[in-house]
């Protein structure tokens, strides 16, 4: 086996311990997106008390930069918070009640509540809940959601 030169063991030294991104890929490990596929996942996931950060995405060629970007934050934050993706084509009727029109776009959910009013419900097994949404208008980087998380009091990481 040949040996590495000076040049190749500092650059994987680089690769393995940089922080930030060098243009080289990472070795993120498995994939820590969540890809929506029910509001009932969904709900579920927010009952979890985790903020959520959710991606409301159409396919093209941004799309490919924005996974990644989606996969590097997911690692640094997890546990602390969920990254979800949904697809609006495939799930229409989600993207549709966010009343937005321009695609990507992120919002925020988090402290998820029993609505104090639960007004007329054809079905007594059904709690309405309220829930904290924040749009996200920061910089797409892990770096824009860690400035993010600060500046409205979301706890991101475990606390040392």
């Amino acid at each position: 086996m040949e040996e590495q030169s000076f040049f190749d063991r500092m650059i994987t030294h680089l690769r393995s311990s940089c922080k930030y991104y060098t243009g080289y890929p990472k070795d993120l490990g498995p994939s820590r997106v969540i890809h929506f596929t029910s509001e009932r996942e969904f709900v579920q996931l927010l009952h979890q008390k985790h903020p959520v950060v959710v991606a409301f995405t159409i396919r093209g060629n941004y799309t490919k930069h924005l996974d990644k970007v989606l996969e590097e934050a997911a690692v640094e934050f997890y546990p602390n918070v969920k990254f979800m993706r949904v697809e609006c084509p495939k799930y229409p009727g989600f993207c549709i009640t966010r009343q937005k029109n321009e695609y990507p776009f992120f919002e925020i959910f988090h402290s998820p509540e029993q609505a104090e009013n639960q007004g007329r419900v054809a079905d007594p097994n059904v709690t309405r809940y309220s829930v904290k949404v924040l749009p996200f208008n920061y910089d797409l980087s892990a770096y824009g959601f860690r400035e993010f998380f600060k500046r409205h009091g979301i706890q991101a990481s475990d606390p040392k």
